[in-house]
């Protein structure tokens, strides 16, 4: 569920990569946005997001992060393997040491993946070492309670998928 505050999500996930000297890109699809607008609004963000990219279309995944044809014919715009190579192709972009990807959908716009469906990827950075994880999660009620939930479930597991990084 998105928080009640309006920003809690961005806010906590703001100081947790301070507090870790992370710095952050996102590569977002359904969430167009929404992920690091929350981190955006939160007093220092300037020091821990670099950018985000939203690519809504194919063809941008492609462009800009390097996401494979193959790979979206194969598994499908709403998916873990698409949602890492945005990851990797966002990272690879700059200097960040996190990069968050999002694709999904929130609507019943397509047939073979149930509405509310998301998949995210958290790419870690480490000199030469990188190691990325991913997650489908389902959400529900209507098509921005959905993409601003996503939102912050991104922003959220950032503390968990660091520490296992980290381990």
């Amino acid at each position: 569920m998105p928080n009640t505050d309006g920003n809690g999500a961005g806010q906590a996930a703001a100081k947790y990569l301070q507090e870790h000297g992370l710095v952050l890109v996102t590569a977002e699809s359904c969430t167009a946005g929404l992920i690091a607008s929350r981190l955006a609004s939160a007093p220092g963000a300037g020091k821990v997001l670099q950018s985000a990219f939203v690519v809504y279309d194919p063809k941008a995944k492609h462009r800009h992060l390097g996401v494979r044809q193959a790979t979206l014919e194969r598994f499908n715009l709403t998916s873990e393997p698409v949602a890492l190579e945005m990851a990797r192709g966002a990272l690879a972009q700059g200097d960040a040491n996190l990069a968050i990807a999002n694709t999904g959908v929130a609507d019943d716009t397509d047939s073979a993946i149930p509405a509310g469906t998301q998949c995210f990827a958290w790419a870690f950075r480490d000199g030469s070492r990188t190691q990325i994880f991913t997650e489908t999660k389902r959400f529900h009620g209507d098509r921005n309670t959905i993409r601003e939930a996503a939102a912050d479930y991104a922003l959220q597991r950032i503390a968990h998928y660091h520490r296992r990084f980290m381990s």
